[in-house]
């Protein structure tokens, strides 16, 4: 395995798994750590006992000398089938990497949830089955300066990787696989952090690709090809009236295809807080249902949501060379709240057209913001001052875009 000499400071590295592993091939996973990896003690699910052992991924080749860059994962970690495995377990967490420093996990393995067990029992599969949390495959969870590459992980089962109050992060070359049809399997999740990037990555998943909550900004999402699932997400942001605010986001360069939406912030009604600062550039859509929405009445609920007078604030957002079909005739959805209007919008050099040969329409309401040059379907805003939202949106650009 490739070395290179590093510089951080040495701190504990603890791997919590919450259910048997069933290794493949070589595994390694070495920490640059005094490090420890947990784990439930083995046997048949009914005689396990709930108790852990310990044990030191030094026996592993893990070196802790702080010269070593030897954090890898080759081969397979494959989950058990049965959710009855999680008995008496966090059921939230199957690998859960918490308050690590200057970690890299990387390696070209495959890290493996056996989600179809846990899918099968989702109300979301059947209206009929209770609704039970289910874990996220991998979390890393109050981690700064990590970098994570080259792995694949499918068939969680629920979330696939997730970014939890996380600072300066860095991940590229994933490859992220599950089902169309199962649910609540995003791709890659971020919440409450900042200063993160997500390049060159492949995601095709039943929900969405990539999904940004709760509290997060700087972040940049970069080469990215996304389908099937439900597109690049901002949000859901407010639900049961709580505040977010996410802010300075990039999305440059994606294919986004066979997906119910392609660019997409949804918000709760009754909610608070903000989302600004926004920029989908340079993307193509390929028989996509929504390519281009803002919905400030999003409802993933099984009854009706009542109508509610606060929302969470929606502006300065832009849309530029945004270019494919759609498999629906509203290409373009601006669906803003009453009493928070969405404003400072900006489309630039957009083409949608129909896949089946059709009509394309954009669809308004309560929508302030500006276009320039081609942008097909015609934009429906009201519109503000194109002149000072330019200004604004090369300053924004110029000083921000460049940064990361």
């Amino acid at each position: 395995m490739r070395r290179r000499k590093t510089h951080f400071s040495r701190g504990p590295f603890i791997l919590h798994v919450n259910v048997l592993l069933f290794v493949c091939s070589n595994f390694v996973l070495a920490g640059r750590f005094d490090s420890l990896l947990r784990l439930p003690r083995s046997g048949s699910i009914t005689s396990r006992p709930k108790s852990k052992i310990v044990l030191s991924v030094d026996d592993h080749g893990a070196r802790g000398d702080g010269m070593s860059d030897d954090t890898a994962i080759a081969g397979s970690i494959v989950a058990p089938k049965d959710p009855e495995a999680w008995e008496g377990l966090n059921p939230h967490k199957w690998i859960y990497f918490h308050g690590v420093k200057h970690l890299t996990v990387e390696g070209g393995g495959k890290i493996d949830g056996m989600g179809w067990e846990w899918w099968g029992r989702s109300c979301k599969t059947n209206a009929t089955n209770p609704c039970h949390p289910a874990p996220t495959a991998v979390i890393f969870h109050r981690c700064k300066d990590l970098i994570v590459r080259n792995l694949r992980v499918i068939n969680s089962q629920q979330m696939h990787v997730a970014f939890t109050n996380s600072l300066r992060v860095k991940a590229s070359y994933l490859r992220v696989t599950a089902p169309a049809a199962s649910p609540n399997t995003d791709g890659i999740h971020i919440s409450a952090s900042r200063d993160v990037q997500i390049e060159d990555c492949i995601v095709r998943t039943g929900d969405d690709c990539i999904s940004i909550v709760s509290n997060s900004s700087w972040i940049t999402i970069r080469n990215i090809i996304c389908g099937p699932g439900h597109g690049i997400s901002i949000g859901s942001l407010g639900k049961s009236k709580s505040w977010a605010e996410v802010h300075d986001v990039v999305v440059h360069g994606a294919l986004v295809s066979n997906t119910e939406n392609g660019l997409r912030i949804k918000t709760w009604q009754g909610g608070g807080g903000s989302v600004t600062n926004v920029i989908f550039q340079n993307a193509w859509m390929e028989n996509v249902s929504h390519p281009i929405i803002i919905d400030q009445y999003y409802c993933d609920s099984f009854q009706t949501c009542p109508n509610q007078t606060s929302a969470v604030k929606v502006g300065n957002i832009s849309f530029l060379g945004i270019k494919g079909t759609s498999t629906t005739e509203k290409a373009m959805i601006f669906a803003c709240s009453d009493d928070a209007p969405c404003e400072g919008l900006y489309l630039e050099d957009i083409h949608l057209v129909s896949h089946a040969g059709g009509t394309t329409r954009s669809f308004c309401w309560q929508a302030y913001g500006s276009v320039s040059g081609l942008v097909y379907p015609p934009p429906c805003f009201s519109f503000e001052d194109k002149d000072s939202f330019i200004k604004q949106k090369a300053q924004y650009g110029s000083e921000n875009v460049h940064s990361f």
